[in-house]
């Protein structure tokens, strides 16, 4: 389907509007509808109207068709009774004619229609039927025309016997369809005004059901437009017709989330202005100590402490850009700004991040190195590569997080062993220590910024490393798990952050 034939009935909605639509897409249907009714009304009113009519002229043809029978020397004798006569009496609208004629020779019934025969009473002219009967006394109905005007007639074919003389004779009565015309014309001029008002009737209920419809809605657009733009508190589903409350309900949960990401920028910087406040402030204090200081050697000690201080609140803002960038689209389901997946080995992002903090390691004492992933459950690729779809920056800077966090908690002389491998469904990567450890009921704790998790005597860490590495690792359809580690000095076990991404 092309766009434009797609979005074809969200413009007719939002140029005709729900009333409007409504009307478009139910009156043709209720039009041809009652159309339909009013020609079957009007054929069925047509066809009784028709059929009363008919009994009407049948019923002269009748008695003049008893009145015939012989004489006493064998001859036709036409006795007309005065019934009759009233009958047969035209009127305004309705003129009547009639025909009684002897056919000789006889015609056998279903034979070849004769000519008119010998006149006995009535109108010589008068058309007979187009066909002849099949048997003696059935009346024909037909349409015909006399003089110009159109006219319905019936005729009845009698045979009469007496010893050995046969006469057969031809009754027809017809009346002008004048009265008939009228009738029908009438009867489709009130079945006209019938669907008229009902079509006007239906016109009026859709548009007030609409408008009654519509009005919570107007009420809920009323509500939303005098809130401030703080207010974020969830949309009443309840006064609203089911069809919309899950549209209101879409509504709430986007004002949710939105609620809940205000809350966590609220929190992310009155947290961000604490941690950048302390340093910033021993800095100046420092600094104001080393201006009054005479002595040089005291005066660089104080700059060297400046020193400490400001890369802690480089390393600080750093981090806190990160986390700012990484949680900017993670998490929000629809991926238009989150950036291009490619496919990668991630053995190989994680080896560069090793090669990259060794200078730092060995500046610590630490014992940082590579390990082939040993598992029998794993499962390598050709050459050992561990192809995923990622984004290489992103996940490179999972992993220096993690072992930069690795190096930074773990005391001089600790083991630090970063791998790579990959499952039935992802691609993984962890980093193995044999320092301190966390407690399990402690580790889900140590993802929430600023919250170091019990950790605060190792070190002088703001918390952020593993809430970085979560953060970007979901943007890339992955996680970070934290494990036991590496038996360590004293009796324990370290502590080991595994990440985790789907498969290429």
């Amino acid at each position: 389907m092309k766009p434009s034939a797609a979005r074809l009935p969200a413009r007719l909605l939002s140029r005709a509007g729900i009333r409007g639509l409504l009307l478009a897409l139910l009156l043709p249907g209720i039009v041809l509808l009652l159309l339909l009714d009013s020609w079957n009304d009007y054929r069925t009113l047509a066809d009784m109207t028709k059929d009363a009519y008919d009994r009407g002229l049948l019923e002269p043809a009748l008695v003049l068709e008893s009145g015939i029978d012989f004489d006493a020397d064998g001859r036709l004798d036409l006795h007309t009774p005065v019934y009759a006569q009233s009958l047969l009496e035209s009127r305004a609208g309705l003129r009547k004619y009639y025909r009684i004629a002897e056919i000789d020779p006889p015609v056998a019934p279903g034979g070849a229609v004769p000519g008119r025969g010998r006149l006995l009473a009535g109108v010589a002219e008068l058309p007979g039927p187009a066909q002849w009967p099949q048997e003696s006394g059935e009346p024909m109905l037909y349409d015909t025309v006399y003089r110009g005007e159109p006219l319905r007639a019936v005729a009845i074919v009698r045979d009469l016997y007496q010893r050995d003389l046969h006469r057969q004779v031809v009754v027809v009565v017809a009346e002008s369809t004048g009265l008939r015309a009228a009738a029908e014309a009438q009867a489709w001029q009130q079945e006209f005004l019938r669907d008229a008002r009902m079509l006007g009737l239906v016109v009026v209920l859709v548009w007030l059901g609409v408008a009654w419809a519509l009005r919570p809605l107007m009420r809920l657009r009323n509500e939303v437009g005098q809130r401030s733009p703080r207010d974020l508190m969830p949309l009443d589903a309840g006064s609203v017709p089911s069809e919309v409350v899950p549209l209101v309900e879409a509504v709430n949960h986007h004002m949710a989330r939105h609620r809940s990401m205000a809350a966590e920028q609220n929190q992310f910087l009155d947290d961000a202005s604490h941690q950048l406040r302390t340093p910033v402030a021993i800095a100046m204090t420092q600094a104001e100590y080393a201006l009054r200081e005479p002595d040089p050697g005291r005066m660089r000690e104080s700059l060297r402490a400046m020193v400490v201080q400001l890369t802690r609140a480089r390393r600080l803002t750093e981090q806190l850009l990160a986390l700012a960038h990484a949680d900017r689209d993670a998490g929000e389901g629809g991926g238009a700004g989150l950036p291009a997946r490619e496919i990668l080995d991630l053995q190989a992002v994680a080896r560069e991040a090793v090669l990259q903090y060794l200078p730092l390691a060995h500046d610590k004492r630490h014992d940082l190195g590579w390990a082939e992933a040993t598992d029998a459950a794993d499962e390598p690729a050709a050459g050992g590569a561990v192809p995923v779809r990622g984004n290489g920056a992103e996940l490179h800077e999972v992993l220096s997080n993690l072992i930069h966090n690795a190096i930074h908690y773990c005391p001089p002389g600790s083991t630090i062993t970063v791998s790579a491998g990959r499952d039935a469904r992802c691609g993984w990567a962890s980093v193995r220590d044999n320092g301190p450890g966390l407690d399990a009921a402690l580790r889900e704790r140590a993802f929430v910024r600023f919250d170091r998790a019990g950790m605060e005597g190792h070190g002088g860490g703001s918390g952020l490393g593993l809430a970085i590495a979560r953060a970007y690792a979901r943007r890339s359809g992955g996680g970070v798990e934290l494990s036991d580690g590496d038996p360590n000095p004293q009796g324990g076990v370290g502590l080991c952050a595994t990440l985790r991404v789907p498969l290429a």
